[in-house]
């Protein structure tokens, strides 16, 4: 008898977002989507689902410039997500070549133009904008993009926590460079000033794009800069390597995070890659 097929990998993901200790409104926002070339579906707070036959997709905004902007950051980015994923995944089933950056720039540049269209045209959305950061989960590699101080972080099943994406502020740049260490970063006065975002009335952005390959034990953190406020970089690595299989990672980490600081809004979405049991 030839041996029974490999079981197909399994996706494990954990959303919540909290307004935190200071703040009247949540302007963050986290979505978790799944496509196939035909149908988008939304997903919970919580699932896991196996890979074989769709593509996922999460991300994590960051409103700013009006109180409704995380709730139109979040609509207008499933708007664009629904139109142009459905067609990526149809185009490589048919065997052939999907350019997943070209794919997440026309995205980001979308929901950037579509965002600057709503400033222009209605007086309460005027100067609206938002980070935006997502990954997007194929069999064998995550493709992500970004903008803004929103992240990205991946754990490896073995090795240490790894931040995938570049913050989009001039404090940012600083640490890169080594000119600043991560406490300085972290109370820098200019630490939440952008230089880049999607919206608010900018005319040029330049998201950035990039993959990385994964392997079952893998997990990864998108969340928004309220959830930083409150932790370091240790301790994320930390909390989400100590997380048990039956425990939500994503409520640890607000938890912690809150009793650290909660002056922002904060927004944690944990991936975890899972590798099912033969049955």
């Amino acid at each position: 008898m030839p041996p029974d097929p490999t079981p197909p990998l399994h996706l494990r993901w954990f959303g919540l977002t909290h307004v935190g200790k200071v703040r009247k409104n949540n302007e963050d926002a986290f979505l978790g989507l799944c496509f196939d070339g035909h149908d988008v579906r939304y997903l919970g707070k919580t699932g896991e689902s196996a890979m074989d036959k769709a593509d996922f997709v999460f991300a994590v905004s960051d409103g700013m410039g009006g109180a409704q902007s995380g709730e139109f950051a979040s609509r207008i980015t499933v708007e664009k997500l629904t139109h142009w994923l459905p067609k990526s995944f149809k185009v490589s089933a048919l065997g052939m070549t999907v350019n997943h950056s070209e794919v997440l720039q026309e995205i980001f540049h979308s929901i950037h133009n579509e965002i600057n269209r709503l400033g222009r045209s209605y007086e309460e959305c005027r100067d609206m904008g938002t980070t935006l950061s997502l990954c997007w989960f194929t069999p064998d590699r995550v493709f992500f993009g970004h903008i803004g101080d929103s992240r990205i972080y991946h754990l490896p099943k073995s090795g240490g926590l790894r931040q995938l994406t570049q913050d989009h502020t001039h404090v940012g740049w600083l640490f890169r460079q080594g000119k600043i260490n991560e406490r300085e970063a972290r109370h820098h006065p200019m630490k939440n000033v952008l230089n880049q975002a999607l919206g608010a009335g900018r005319q040029i952005i330049d998201p950035q794009i990039g993959a990385v390959v994964f392997e079952p034990g893998d997990r990864f953190l998108i969340c928004s800069d309220g959830l930083i406020d409150g932790l370091w970089d240790h301790h994320l690595d930390d909390f989400l390597r100590e997380a048990p299989a039956d425990k939500n990672p994503a409520e640890r980490l607000i938890a912690e995070a809150l009793e650290r600081s909660g002056r922002d809004n904060l927004t944690a979405l944990v991936i975890e890659t899972v590798a099912p049991e033969p049955s």
